[in-house]
């Protein structure tokens, strides 16, 4: 629960119906009226009547696809947009819709590693778009998109301003085919703005506005471009038209949520970021997404007690994920509950049994799933993690636990790995000089 007092803002009022209960019982209606349309054009069979081979048509597909994306299940509007291609693998839109969304989805995955093999899906879709019709603009223009989210990836590394300077030319070329396509010019000022071209970036944003100012990826980009110049006031407004347009995706409160904890203003960002968590609630999605923002904000007011509520929810949400196992730890870490702290990050970092786990994320063995965890290797995502993990060891050492020897093997890895990252570095060399004061 992500409501730590009965007080909060986000109390949920009774006897009042949620506006995304309503948006996606509407869009529910909305699809069984499809539904119930192509059966009566013969377009599809109805149910219990024996049929040799699957009726479904595309058009049942993309409009199953659009009532999803509506309701802001964008993991069922990849798989409709996926069966809608499968069923007409020539048709350009149904590919260029796929990327799109595939890119959008990244935002409810936790680490670089999915979000890199995700954007490598999107790109692939991209690809077989513009393999039926290399003149398409649009499809230029979303392997632009997924190009340039993939550039920001950790994983990419040295690599990410080539894969910048092919997003670049995949726009340009976008808009040679089509000047007035207005995806295109949102897509390309998105580029610029991660090109810190600013100005540049402004005049193609005004462009797509002026053409179309009713699509949720202008105003979402023009919210990431006031975002990226430090005017969060500014993005905010542009973020909340966007989330106007389509009311239930999530990842846009998120990010109105973390401008307003830019301002500091965290009741705000914590009532935002309550809506994202009821939108999946709403939807059914296990999304921990959410409650880590809202624990990241409660750590950031300095109340540690709503900050571990929140980090443990999600880890009750994805309990045999390694990650939010670090998370926590991570947030205890922050919070000074560093007992509770090293058990998380063995977790999370190094692996544990599934009574371990169970006792981290506080189960009910008799009812909740048991699950072992297998820990996540050192990387760029984890790298924090190990360096907190190491100094908790050395700050706790005792002569009756033996804690430096752990703490010595992990600051080790971390400084063989990591020696050029002097923030890094600072956090290793501080925790051996505690262990080596002990004779390690």
């Amino acid at each position: 629960m992500y409501l730590p007092r009965k007080d909060s803002l986000f109390q949920k009022k009774k006897h009042r119906t949620s506006p995304y209960v309503i948006a996606v019982l509407i869009a529910m209606i909305i699809f069984l009226l499809i539904i119930l349309r192509d059966q009566q054009e013969g377009r599809i069979t109805p149910l219990f009547m024996a049929t040799p081979t699957a009726t479904r048509t595309v058009d049942s597909f993309v409009q199953e696809a659009e009532v999803h994306f509506v309701a802001g299940d964008l993991t069922k509007t990849l798989e409709a947009f996926q069966n809608a291609a499968a069923v007409d693998p020539n048709n350009v839109v149904l590919w260029v819709e796929l990327a799109r969304v595939q890119v959008y989805s990244t935002s409810s995955l936790a680490t670089s590693e999915e979000k890199y093999e995700r954007l490598n899906e999107a790109l692939d879709s991209a690809n077989r778009a513009l393999e039926i019709e290399n003149e398409n603009s649009t499809a230029h223009a979303v392997k632009a998109f997924a190009l340039d989210w993939l550039s920001s990836s950790a994983v990419v590394s040295d690599e990410w301003e080539q894969i910048l300077t092919q997003a670049e030319q995949e726009a340009v070329a976008a808009l040679q085919m089509d000047s007035n396509n207005t995806l295109a010019l949102a897509y390309y000022a998105e580029i610029l703005v991660d090109q810190m071209k600013w100005t540049q970036a402004e005049q193609y944003i005004d462009q797509a506005l002026q053409r179309d100012d009713t699509l949720m990826d202008v105003h979402r980009i023009n919210a990431y471009l006031q975002e990226s110049i430090g005017n969060y006031s500014a993005a905010i407004t542009e973020y909340k038209k966007a989330s106007e347009i389509n009311p239930n995706l999530t990842f846009l409160y998120l990010s109105i949520g973390v401008n307003y904890r830019q301002l500091e203003q965290y009741d705000l960002a914590l009532e935002y970021f309550a809506k994202a968590a009821d939108i999946n609630e709403q939807l059914g999605i296990m999304d921990p997404i959410p409650y880590q923002s809202i624990a990241k904000t409660y750590v950031q007011k300095g109340e540690p007690l709503a900050a571990s509520l929140n980090a443990r929810k999600a880890v009750q949400i994805k309990p045999d994920d390694a990650f939010y196992y670090a998370f926590l730890g991570d947030v205890y870490h922050k919070s000074r509950n560093y007992e509770s702290e090293i058990l998380a990050f063995q977790c999370g970092l190094e692996g544990c049994t599934a009574e371990e786990s169970c006792e981290v994320r506080q189960c009910d063995p008799e009812v909740d799933t048991m699950v072992a965890i297998e820990g996540l290797p050192l990387s760029v995502d984890t790298k924090d993690f190990y360096a907190e993990y190491g100094a908790v060891m050395a700050a706790l050492h005792r002569d009756t636990n033996g804690y430096c020897n752990k703490a010595m093997q992990i600051l080790e890895l971390v400084r063989s790995e990591f020696s050029n990252d002097a923030v890094i570095m600072g956090v290793v060399e501080e925790s051996e000089a505690i262990c080596e004061s002990y004779g390690y």
